[in-house]
């Protein structure tokens, strides 16, 4: 699945790691990530469109034990940008985060 034409992953913030995430979430949050990596549009359950915080925004969703993990990314054509990973707590995104997320894209954009 992975090629040499697969997209590089961008981090603006945070990482998949294991604490916080089980091993069991990791390895299913890296299947997904490589999906999208290889050019596949994934869809409910896995990701939803996010367009509050930007073109080409969706959320993926991760189900672990105990939380609910969500990663924020963007599909450019050059990569995935990862722009935030977090614990849902509640049925929606809070708007700290949908901000941050915004002002994350501002900067990478600015710079790119």
């Amino acid at each position: 699945m992975y090629s040499s034409e697969s997209k590089p992953l961008v981090w603006l913030r945070e990482k998949v790691k294991t604490p916080p995430f089980s091993l069991e979430a990791r390895l299913e949050a890296g299947f997904l990530l490589r999906k999208l990596q290889g050019g596949e549009q994934l869809s409910m359950p896995h990701s939803r469109s996010m367009p509050t915080i930007g073109s080409g925004c969706h959320e993926l969703r991760i189900n672990d034990k105990q939380e609910s993990w969500r990663i924020i990314y963007r599909i450019d054509v050059d990569a995935i940008v990862i722009i935030e990973v977090f614990s849902k707590k509640t049925r929606t995104t809070p708007k700290s985060i949908i901000e941050n997320c915004k002002l994350r894209l501002r900067d990478y954009d600015s710079e790119n």
